[in-house]
């Protein structure tokens, strides 16, 4: 099944549709990454060291969403493309940890206890999505992170770079091999609902991240 577009214009297809949820809906829109990408200044090494730990704190944990999807999916094109992407999301993953000891200690913010509770809320939202029963879900999640990691990657770039730590060449699934996941998770019209959820569930919580990191930069008055 297609979403349509409009009158006279040809239907999105599944993949198309996902992303370009990401691409409207996804943490590269997102006003305080953009400012952490671009902006300068006495505060910006404890805005990147506080994004770097929080992002850490949301995926740096084994097994992250990707490797939960794996353990769930049935044998086949999807879980040979899971499985792909969980090797390649480990490196990240690895690297990520790496950089989080490099930035130094999270900065003192007010509200650390609400901040916490809101990354658990988080972690605890993509166990949910990548263990899901509806038929879809996971991958569609996981295809989600993949695509929204390139900001996210970008932003732990310049971090690095900061702190004199070596950047890895990225590594995760190109865009076609999503595609073609995407199509073969998505045959039904149940599984395209599914598929469309998972992702904006993981779009949703990115942009939630990135909302506290905007949050916890104002209560510092860093912004």
């Amino acid at each position: 099944m297609a979403v349509s577009r409009s009158v006279n214009q040809q239907p999105v297809s599944v993949a198309e549709a996902q992303l370009a949820r990401v691409a409207g809906e996804g943490c590269v829109r997102h006003p305080h990454l953009n400012s952490l990408l671009e902006a300068s200044g006495p505060h910006l090494a404890r805005d990147l060291a506080d994004a770097v730990h929080l992002l850490c704190s949301l995926h740096g944990r084994h097994p992250g969403l990707i490797d939960i999807a794996l353990q769930r999916c049935p044998k086949g094109e999807v879980r040979n493309w899971l499985d792909r992407a969980s090797e390649s999301f480990e490196r990240e993953r690895l690297y990520l940890v790496r950089l989080t000891s490099a930035v130094g200690p999270l900065p003192s913010t007010p509200g650390a206890a609400e901040t916490e509770s809101s990354l658990q809320m988080a972690r605890h939202a993509l166990e949910t999505l990548a263990g899901s029963e509806r038929n879809g879900c996971a991958v569609g999640a996981a295809t989600a992170l993949v695509c929204d990691w390139w900001p996210i990657r970008r932003l732990l770039d310049r971090a690095a770079a900061r702190v004199s730590l070596e950047c890895p060449a990225p590594s995760l699934p190109d865009e076609g091999s999503v595609i073609t996941a995407i199509h073969r998770a998505s045959e039904t019209a149940a599984s395209e609902r599914a598929l469309a959820f998972g992702g904006e569930q993981l779009l949703l919580q990115h942009r939630a991240l990135f909302d506290l990191l905007d949050a916890r930069a104002a209560a510092r008055g860093d912004f």
